[in-house]
């Protein structure tokens, strides 16, 4: 087992435990503002849907019912504006986190393969590249990669985890790229519905794919837009020529979501108000803690959209997080999303209200 574990990079979450203690020690308690996790209530018609789907005693099937895929279509279509999606362009997953973990593995990448992500980003990209033995990079331009040996190309706009949205005509550009030089895109668009001084847009969109799914795929989660990170709900869209051996391969792997998330999901992509609730809900804690921190001295960048502002004072990430450790505030230092974010810190907006208004009572006091 240790052949597998050796590969991978220190889990580092760990580091963050002393801060954490130190975070939870403020006589007011902790407001951790660090993994980003939902607080929220599941919405009650989802909760509604879950429990009537109870009584699942059989397997469900990996590619899931075909009320689960008329939703992914139908919202596919919906939202995102891409058109003639049938069943053989989406793919349900149990959770986008596994999905990235094991994608470079199911795609059979190994040695001599390269997959590539941005320079600031989810650090389980790279942790997929790992498992699979292939090399790993990442890149400030993905154009400027070199070509040879990269087989999978990571977007990941809106950004985690700093919020940054890539425009219309710079997604166009990128997929221009990869298909003239046969590189896979995979386009994390997990934060998509979380956008507050930017629209962004999907790969999926005619305007950036020419109205031709080959060689892109898009992941998409319900775990923060439906806050249902609970229910590992989550699923892919695109080229179904990726896609149709990928069903095969969790075919054989048992890698299905369950029953009642399956029914949860089809009333989760069928109703929006909920999501415009939430969206309500995240855009007023926003603007309090963005607030509070330009008002103690830090400076946002980015961060047009997701759910995290990306703060900096210019000093190392770890003196920030001690300084807000002290404060009763937890936040998830910069580099942990690469050495580039060495001197910012992540703080995210999946608090509830009365923790957002004591986390912008401390910094306004301090």
């Amino acid at each position: 087992m240790s052949a597998v574990s050796d590969r991978l990079p220190a889990f580092p979450w760990d580091k963050l435990a002393p801060y954490k203690q130190t975070a939870a020690a403020h006589r007011d308690g902790i407001v951790d503002l660090s993994v980003g996790t939902p607080v929220d209530p599941v919405p009650e018609l989802i909760q509604k849907a879950l429990t009537a789907a109870a009584d699942s005693p059989g397997y469900p099937t990996v590619w899931g019912t075909p009320e689960l895929r008329d939703a992914i279509t139908g919202w596919v279509e919906r939202r995102l504006g891409a058109r003639d999606v049938t069943h053989r362009h989406v793919l349900p997953v149990v959770g986008s986190k596994e999905l990235v973990a094991w994608l470079p593995t199911q795609l059979g990448l190994g040695p001599g393969d390269r997959v590539a992500y941005p320079r600031l980003a989810y650090p389980t990209y790279e942790v997929g590249a790992r498992l699979a033995r292939a090399g790993h990079e990442a890149y400030d331009d993905p154009t400027e990669l070199d070509p040879a040996g990269l087989k999978l190309l990571w977007l990941n706009s809106p950004s985690n985890p700093t919020g940054k949205v890539l425009a219309k005509e710079e997604l166009t550009r990128i997929v221009g790229w990869a298909r003239e030089h046969g590189v896979l895109v995979l386009s994390d668009e997990c934060y998509l519905e979380l956008g507050w001084e930017a629209d962004p847009v999907s790969v999926l969109h005619p305007d950036v794919n020419g109205g031709s799914y080959d060689g892109i795929v898009a992941v998409h989660s319900l775990s923060k837009r439906s806050n249902l990170a609970g229910y590992r709900a989550a699923f892919l869209a695109g080229d179904p020529a990726v896609l149709g051996p990928l069903l095969e391969i969790r075919k054989h792997g048992g890698m299905m979501t369950s029953a009642p998330t399956q029914a949860a999901t089809v009333a989760a992509l069928g109703d929006d108000t909920h999501v415009r609730e939430q969206r309500e809900r995240y855009a007023a804690r926003r603007t309090v803690l963005r607030e509070a921190l330009l008002g103690h001295g830090f400076r946002i960048e980015h961060s047009e959209a997701s759910l995290y502002l990306w703060a900096t004072r210019d000093e190392s990430c770890w003196d920030t997080v001690a300084h807000l450790a002290r404060l009763g505030i937890l936040v998830a230092p910069g580099d942990f999303y690469g050495p580039a974010g060495e001197r910012h810190v992540r703080v995210a907006l999946t608090a509830t209200d009365e923790r957002i208004r004591a986390a912008a009572q401390r910094l306004a006091s301090a």
